[in-house]
């Protein structure tokens, strides 16, 4: 019986995974994981890593962060605590989707997940006070791999539904798109 509602969502490869909660007046249980179920919707290998983050300010944005290969990962990003209004960006060469983004609300309370294909960029900004996300990982983090989109990036265009309240310099200082950019080639 599967523990998941997977759907489609207009990227290419990024699905929407609803996780099932099964519950009785002590509380719940909730499947954040099973990896023969998500390698049909496309997971790609083992769980190289796990981070859990918390961001206190409503409003804040972090991201738009990506790895290039041979690091390129695909990510499981779960909301545990709060509400998120979280953002994928493709960037993969080629993609018929290239540098378009798709948002979806993901929350403690509708237990929605996001897996994120390889070759894209992840963010969010949170809509809430003190938001704990929890982020499962097929390939470990390698700082010569990582690259970052600049989130109030003009030509992405991103709607953050909030004023930013906060960002890091980090995430501020990302490089703005260019014609250059010819986007992350996934083998």
């Amino acid at each position: 019986m599967s523990r998941f509602t997977l759907t489609e969502l207009p990227l290419p490869g990024l699905v929407r995974v609803q996780r099932q909660q099964l519950g009785d007046a002590r509380g719940f249980l909730s499947r954040i994981f099973c990896h023969q179920e998500l390698l049909a919707a496309g997971w790609q290998g083992a769980v190289a890593q796990v981070n859990h983050t918390l961001t206190r300010e409503m409003g804040t944005v972090r991201g738009m962060h990506f790895q290039r290969p041979p690091y390129a990962e695909t990510k499981l990003v779960n909301c545990l605590q709060g509400e998120v209004l979280d953002v994928i960006v493709d960037l993969r060469l080629g993609s018929p989707t290239f540098l378009r983004w798709h948002a979806e609300h993901l929350s403690a309370d509708n237990g929605c997940a996001l897996m994120v294909p390889q070759g894209c960029a992840h963010g969010f900004q949170t809509l809430s006070d003190d938001v704990s996300m929890l982020y499962l990982h097929s390939a470990p983090y390698h700082v010569a791999s990582e690259g970052g989109l600049r989130p109030t990036d003009e030509r992405l265009a991103i709607h953050w539904p909030l004023p930013i309240a906060a960002m890091s310099d980090r995430d501020r200082s990302h490089p703005l798109l260019t014609n250059a950019f010819e986007g992350v080639k996934i083998p």
